[in-house]
């Protein structure tokens, strides 16, 4: 039976409530000094605040060796009672010392396999999605590397495979690698960062090859196209692609948090949602929050 893979053991579907599809609750790197997302207070007052607005659910797409504090989802899950999945997978060549990904050169895949089915390192918190990423219009060999060691583990254990795709682009380049090359089913492809590249005839073509795709926001950074997703949303819902399509926050400065003045993950509920119930009405929009999620995340585990 499929579940989904969260810190605190395996769930059904139907158990995710509202879900927050990508977000992060640690995060650290060069690319980001100063405003690392370390701070477990804070990363709990966050989750709370998104269970009181609603929220059931939160996708962590931190990635190996960018801060994800694994050890302490589980207590965090229990406390807000917020259901967390956590990631394996690695980010862009810049989120990392070299010395880090020699490291990692040769046993990719293996890495990704153990972090789904045995626990990342010594917390026992087992991983229920592998996050890579690509470039700006461009697969470097660095993705393609990640991209391939992704593949093996999604035939490995069935792991869905969700893509930071560089500004939103880069979609279709992501597509005809992992599922043309490496043959992963397109459904097991979440494509993020979508509505920074408010394209609507890449997005069209990335659904009707069957990823799910996923907006999320709002950002100062992205500001410019973030306020466009309402109107891709509802191009693609009305194209008949409503249950391919995913919504998150993506969380990634302290100054973005809520408990420290920013929108943060009850945004989603507080603001997304009704804005989106304006453009498709709440029966679908309570899909894309709930019953897509499941089905996006959701994988008969081997034993």
């Amino acid at each position: 039976m499929s579940r989904v893979r969260t810190v605190l053991g395996d769930v059904l579907p139907g158990r995710l409530g509202v879900c927050d599809a990508h977000d992060h609750l640690f995060l650290t790197s060069p690319q980001l000094p100063g405003q690392e997302l370390r701070d477990v207070p804070a990363a709990r007052g966050e989750l709370s605040a998104f269970r009181a607005a609603g929220g059931g659910t939160v996708v962590q797409w931190t990635p190996y060796g960018m801060g994800r504090r694994a050890g302490e989802l589980p207590s965090l899950s229990r406390e807000t009672g917020v259901h967390v999945v956590a990631a394996t997978g690695l980010h862009q060549a810049a989120h990392y010392d070299e010395t880090v990904l020699a490291g990692l050169r040769d046993r990719l895949a293996e890495v990704f396999v153990a972090e789904l089915t045995e626990g990342i390192g010594a917390s026992g918190v087992r991983a229920g999605l592998i996050k890579v990423a690509g470039g700006f219009h461009l697969l470097d060999a660095h993705a393609r590397w990640t991209m391939a060691a992704a593949a093996e583990a999604h035939h490995a254990t069935g792991a869905p495979i969700a893509v930071h795709l560089e500004l939103g682009t880069g979609a279709l380049d992501v597509l005809d690698l992992l599922c043309g090359e490496s043959g992963v089913p397109p459904h097991r492809v979440i494509l993020g960062h979508l509505n920074r590249s408010p394209d609507p005839v890449a997005h069209r073509q990335a659904a009707e090859a069957g990823a799910y795709l996923a907006f999320d926001g709002p950002s100062r950074a992205h500001h410019a196209t973030d306020w466009r997703m309402p109107d891709a949303v509802r191009r693609l819902a009305e194209a008949g692609f409503a249950d391919r399509l995913l919504l998150g926050g993506d969380t990634t400065t302290s100054a973005a948090r809520s408990v420290h003045g920013g929108p943060g993950m009850p945004y989603l509920a507080r603001r997304v949602r009704p804005r989106l119930e304006a453009e498709l009405g709440a029966e679908p929009v309570a899909r894309i929050l709930t019953e897509n999620p499941g089905r996006a995340f959701a994988v008969d585990w081997p034993a």
